[in-house]
């Protein structure tokens, strides 16, 4: 049984890449069940979200699988005694889980869920180019607002139940991909689906990934908010007050009752 560490109210697997991808792979080799298996990645901003978004909360609960993407996470668990082996971040995850299914000579049917139109058409010839055993059967990007048309959601189910995949590809955003999933996992055709944010843009060559030794130290996230100052820089800021408040917390109260 795996086991849970408790970080500022999240319950996060303490779980290695190589078992997290064992782990999916067992999830494949399954027959499809009533209910999508789902895979959040919190990092320091899903951190300081879930203090405040209920949805964000309701959605971790019902997840499958939580898997540390963020060394601060990794780095705060260890301080605080709740250790996790490792950073799994789900812009990491997907390809080592499709080039596993390559080694291992097993066909993957996976949908893509998001980014820009015309960026997961350009993931999906990279996939199949790199991976031949990774078939994507299906690429959508819904438009902006589409989580509150029912017209619109019944429109990506319906999209997803026709091509039948093993997984889908999330890449919607936080907090809106978690929370989507966690509505519709009962009704999502898929043995299991992974909500990883810019997974989709990396795998198209639409954004670029930081070099390995920023990751290395744990500063990707300084990479991103160069790359996106308008978009992330506020946010970053608040994250960057916010955290180590959390942690000075959990440090001084280890037994408190997060919400």
């Amino acid at each position: 049984m795996t086991v849970k560490q408790k970080l500022f109210g999240m319950e996060i697997d303490a779980l290695n890449m190589g078992q997290a991808i064992d782990c999916l792979h067992s999830w494949m080799a399954e027959d499809r069940r009533e209910s999508c298996r789902y895979v959040v990645t919190p990092n320091v901003d899903h951190a300081v979200l879930w203090q405040e978004h209920e949805g964000l909360r309701a959605a971790y609960r019902e997840a499958a699988m939580v898997l540390a993407d963020g060394h601060p996470l990794v780095w705060a668990s260890r301080l605080l005694g709740r250790p996790l082996p490792e950073r799994v971040p789900g812009s990491d995850l997907v390809p080592k889980f499709f080039a596993s299914c390559q080694e291992r000579g097993r066909e993957l049917r996976v949908f893509l869920l998001g980014a820009a139109p015309g960026v997961a058409a350009r993931a999906a010839r990279n996939i199949h180019e790199r991976w031949p055993m990774v078939k994507v059967v299906g690429v959508y990007s819904p438009p902006l607002g589409f989580e509150k048309d029912p017209d619109e959601n019944e429109l990506i189910l319906g999209r997803v139940m026709l091509t039948q995949p093993d997984l889908v590809v999330v890449g919607l955003g936080a907090p809106k991909q978690e929370c989507w999933v966690a509505q519709h996992h009962g009704e999502l055709a898929a043995k299991a689906a992974l909500c990883v944010g810019a997974t989709i843009d990396f795998l198209a060559g639409e954004k670029r990934r930081a070099p390995h030794w920023m990751q290395r130290l744990g500063i990707e996230w300084l990479h991103r908010m160069l790359s996106e100052p308008r978009r992330l820089v506020k946010r970053y800021a608040k994250d960057a007050w916010v955290f180590p408040q959390l942690v000075v917390k959990q440090w001084l109260a280890p037994s408190r009752t997060w919400r």
